[in-house]
């Protein structure tokens, strides 16, 4: 029942920052822990970033540590991702995913511990 919609791609320079929002459709948006992760041509989807039911806890890819920030606002069942200093390496097709857990695991960062799925958005940094 729950269906998720990124928005906020686009393209930047590299340094630059970019936000991307995701909204969920599901009454039970607010029971969920929430990921986003990215994926390349070519390449497996990679895990960025997750953040628990609350808020409270969060838990990011190395690659990513320090410079993006994961959010979300259960008021408005969105959660979003700041990504700030952005390098070309982040280039990929952004993708928002939910988990029918509240908390975060050791599972978090792997693509099965997720049940739903957004379309994506397509992030491109240039050099």
């Amino acid at each position: 029942q729950v269906q998720l919609a990124e928005s906020g791609g686009g393209l930047v320079q590299a340094g630059g920052s970019l936000g991307l929002s995701c909204a969920a459709s599901g009454p039970t948006f607010s029971d969920h822990a929430m990921g986003w992760f990215r994926q390349a041509p070519g390449k497996e989807r990679e895990f960025v970033a997750a953040i628990s039911w609350s808020g409270s806890s969060t838990h990011y890819a190395n690659s990513v540590e320090g410079r993006f920030t994961i959010s979300r606002d259960n008021a408005k069942n969105t959660v979003y991702l700041q990504m700030n200093s952005l390098k070309p390496e982040d280039t990929a097709v952004y993708y928002c995913a939910g988990t029918t857990e509240a908390y975060l695991t050791v599972a978090t960062p792997k693509v099965r511990a997720y049940d739903y799925w957004g379309q994506g958005t397509q992030v491109t940094v240039s050099s």
